[in-house]
């Protein structure tokens, strides 16, 4: 007797994609996704937010905890920082979609009831995932593309991609068959992280002005 995969063992979203529908029609079949062993852990899933029509789009790495538990990208601390930054490097929030590259929290647990601790997803949960990010920037057609941190980086540009190398530089590359531009910065929450936590903000900050010039 063959045995039946399950779905997430094929490790790809592409048949939960909707048909048809703009971002609700997406956020609805993401909810019940199963492209990956990571819904299994996870409460939910964190699909992007924002305007359709969005000038500029977010990328970031996977939802965190706090993520995970309200349904909604970027609430969490470094969610708060971002806005900070994004309201200093004059890029309206009103016009920004935010989304990320994964959109189950990936997490380690010592026992029941402790802390999740943050992990980062493989390069094959992120090409599973890729579809759902591919879907978004299909619909939002952004004018520009901020890439937060170094795992986006890789769902977006490939595994060479090294976020020290070209934060704050503009580049044009084609991503899923659309030429766009992007500016990669690092994730936020690195930020919160880091040792001299107000350079790595000045730095953050840096690169969200170049974004702002870009956009115009």
């Amino acid at each position: 007797m063959v045995a039946i995969k399950a779905p997430e063992d094929a490790y790809t979203a592409e048949p939960f994609l909707p048909e048809r529908g703009g971002l609700p029609a997406l956020r609805r079949a993401a909810a019940d996704c199963r492209g990956c062993p990571l819904h299994r852990d996870a409460t939910q899933t964190v699909f992007g937010a924002g305007d359709a029509d969005a000038r500029v789009m977010l990328v970031g790495e996977q939802p965190g905890d706090q993520e995970d538990r309200q349904g909604e990208p970027f609430v969490g601390p470094a969610g708060r920082l971002l806005d900070r930054a994004l309201e200093e490097a004059g890029i309206d929030a009103a016009e920004a979609y935010v989304t990320n590259a994964v959109k189950h929290f990936k997490f380690t647990q010592a026992e029941p009831r402790k802390r999740r601790i943050h992990k980062a997803p493989s390069l094959r949960e992120m090409t599973a995932c890729g579809p759902w990010l591919a879907a978004e920037l299909a619909v939002v057609e952004p004018e520009l593309i901020v890439v937060l941190g170094a795992t986006a980086g890789k769902a977006l540009l490939g595994s060479s991609f090294r976020v020290t190398q070209v934060r704050g530089t503009v580049l044009e590359e084609e991503i899923h068959g659309r030429a766009e531009r992007l500016v990669p910065t690092v994730h936020p929450s690195s930020v919160l992280r880091a040792e001299d936590r107000e350079a790595a903000y000045r730095g953050l900050l840096s690169d969200l002005k170049v974004a702002a010039q870009a956009l115009g």
